[in-house]
């Protein structure tokens, strides 16, 4: 495994900041992945008695560590902080609702799952995956550290425990009698900041021939297709294969098989198994997806210097195109109040001297502000009654579903933009 590359490259990335060390390993971080400036916690949506008061903002100074190559943001605030309050409900993307119900299907016909299983899901939301399981019989029990959502959940009839996941949690349930034949995790192993408290407390939870799928955005597309903006304070690391692979290893956990999936830009799906348990066997997909990981440089320190400069010309591109919009005099507005939407625009400083408003179709953000830049957030029958030239999706992983939503748009000529990878105007 070869961590050399050429001592300017390794220089010009090269930070030192004394006593930060690498969450999975140990190592000293000393290498810049990229850095996105100052922001603000990307979820902290304002009230309007909230605009004219002091906003923190936190480095996103993204690091990769030269041993274990984990991409990681430094913890500069406590998922207490960050998850106790949360405006991020999963139920309101229809098609976020579809895919988790092709999941739970295929995982209960594929291992089994029945009256008798026990299906725990980690950060389990407002209950939007694990109802499928519910309606199936199939006993399920979330665990979920945003009390405010946890309650959606449990209104819901899903058990719900309102706790952050480690080992400790782990051990409480197990105490209880309890241990899962299947654990699910979808987009949750990104923001745990503990990653061996985790991975540690999913070993100890789970059953001798159980299973573990976890779904996080795939680093590998992530610089492919130049999605800085999936980077924000609550995503505290950004996994390859390989990496992740090192990481469940180390706690007797076995990845037997992977999947690639369109979710979130491009994302992993992941299959474990305690290492021991032999009724598994690694499949094709593991081995083949690792060679073509290392094949492409993510065992390679200089692989990742690369990242940097294609985000500094993508702010470029789409300050270029709002500039020149603008010019003309036309008006744009967003779709979304998204994590990803707010690291875009708190990078690339766009405000509402260009973005008039943005829509959000969860009610518990309409009437708010975005997270340092204080556009208003309205409800999505604002595009009808405005009419404006251009529409800037700032979910990008949902263009399809949204441009579906809005067709209405192309009545008046309005148009879509999609920024990332590269700013597409779209009819």
């Amino acid at each position: 495994m070869s961590t050399q590359t050429e001592p300017s490259m390794a220089q010009a990335n090269q930070t030192i900041i004394e006593g930060n060390r690498c969450r999975f390993c140990g190592a000293a971080l000393r290498y810049t992945f990229v850095d996105l400036g100052m922001s603000p916690i990307c979820n902290d949506i304002l009230k309007p008695e909230q605009l004219n008061h002091m906003e923190p903002f936190y480095p996103l100074h993204v690091f990769v560590c030269d041993q274990c190559f984990l991409v990681q943001l430094l913890e500069y605030v406590s998922p207490e902080r960050i998850f106790s309050d949360y405006s991020y409900f999963s139920s309101f993307s229809d098609s976020w609702l579809r895919h988790a119900q092709r999941y739970c299907e295929m995982v209960t016909t594929r291992f089994g799952l029945n009256t008798e299983s026990l299906v725990v899901e980690l950060a389990s939301n407002d209950g939007y995956l694990l109802r499928n399981f519910v309606a199936a019989g199939v006993p399920a029990l979330g665990i979920e550290p945003a009390a405010n959502v946890a309650e959606v959940a449990v209104q819901k009839g899903i058990p719900t425990l309102v706790k952050f996941f480690g080992c400790q949690t782990a051990t409480e349930i197990v105490n209880e009698g309890k241990r899962a034949d299947l654990i699910v995790g979808n987009n949750v192993l990104a923001h745990v900041p503990d990653v061996n408290d985790f991975v540690g407390g999913m070993k100890i939870l789970l059953k001798p021939t159980g299973v573990i799928t976890m779904e996080f955005p795939h680093l590998m597309r992530l610089m492919e297709e130049n999605q800085f903006d999936t980077i924000y304070h609550e995503h505290f690391s950004y996994y390859s294969l390989v990496t992740v692979e090192r990481i469940f290893a180390a706690h007797g956990l076995t990845l037997f098989d992977v999947e690639e999936l369109p979710t979130h830009g491009g994302s992993l799906r992941i299959f474990a198994r305690h290492t021991e348990d032999g009724s598994k066997p690694i499949s094709d997909a593991v081995n083949e997806l690792r060679a073509r990981e290392i094949a492409a440089g993510f065992t390679d320190l200089a692989h990742y210097f690369t990242f940097g400069e294609r985000v500094k010309e993508t702010k470029r591109k789409l300050l270029e195109f709002l500039i020149t919009a603008k010019r003309a005099g036309k008006t744009v507005v967003g779709y979304g109040a998204p994590g990803k939407g707010n690291t875009l625009l708190n990078y690339c400083g766009i405000r509402t001297d260009f973005v008039d408003y943005t829509v959000d179709r969860s009610p518990y953000k309409q009437g708010h502000f975005l997270p340092g830049t204080h556009i208003p957030i309205l409800h999505p029958d604002s595009i009808r009654e405005t009419k404006p030239d251009y529409v800037l999706i700032l979910p990008w992983n949902l263009r399809d579903e949204i441009r579906e939503q809005m067709a209405y748009v192309r009545e008046w000529g309005g148009k879509f933009v999609v920024p990332i990878p590269e700013v597409q105007v779209l009819d």
